[in-house]
């Protein structure tokens, strides 16, 4: 009959609402682990290299991207997931391939897939600072390698957990995340 048809379509939209609500949970969960991964790995990887490379950092940011701000440090919506979420860092919008430079001079101590983050690198400056780039579509640079503040070390992309090409930046202070905003110019 007519009833019962409907409540079985409801059902199944309910049962599908559960379902897509699960997964973004998921997915928001290996995220948040992502993060506190990358604060371990920051705080184990900073080592004479890293140290070195303070002598070379200035530690006066500048922009990675050109672009403007689509999603600010703090609070938010989050585009994927649909939920309230912490956003670690800015996100930079800016057409997919376009450079992107390095912050600052510093060794990169990760340049690989990071989970949601997608392809991504990460530098150390010294004194405890650290830039990342996130949903990159192309590396340019290698784990161990010096670079310079100016220096195009990715290429704009849109992977990981992502909703189109964009830049992901964070600013984080001995591995926890920071207000970037408080860094640049």
């Amino acid at each position: 009959n007519t009833v019962d048809a409907k409540r079985r379509e409801q059902q199944n939209m309910l049962d599908n609402v559960l379902t897509e609500k699960n997964t973004a949970e998921q997915a928001y969960a290996e995220l948040e682990e992502t993060s506190r991964n990358i604060e371990r790995m920051i705080q184990q990887m900073q080592n004479p290299a890293a140290n070195r490379a303070q002598a070379r950092a200035s530690g006066v940011l500048i922009w990675p991207a050109a672009g403007q701000i689509t999603s600010p440090f703090g609070w938010r919506m989050h585009p994927v997931f649909g939920t309230q979420k912490f956003h670690t860092g800015i996100d930079i919008g800016a057409d997919y391939g376009d450079a992107v430079a390095a912050a600052d001079s510093g060794v990169v101590i990760h340049a690989d897939w990071l989970g949601g983050y997608g392809k991504a690198v990460i530098i150390d400056h010294g004194n405890g600072l650290q830039t990342l780039y996130a949903h990159n579509s192309e590396l340019l640079v290698y784990e161990g390698q010096a670079v310079r503040k100016g220096q195009t070390i990715s290429r704009v992309g849109s992977t990981g957990y992502s909703t189109g090409p964009h830049l992901h930046f964070e600013v984080r202070q001995n591995g926890t995340p920071t207000n970037p905003m408080a860094y640049l110019p």
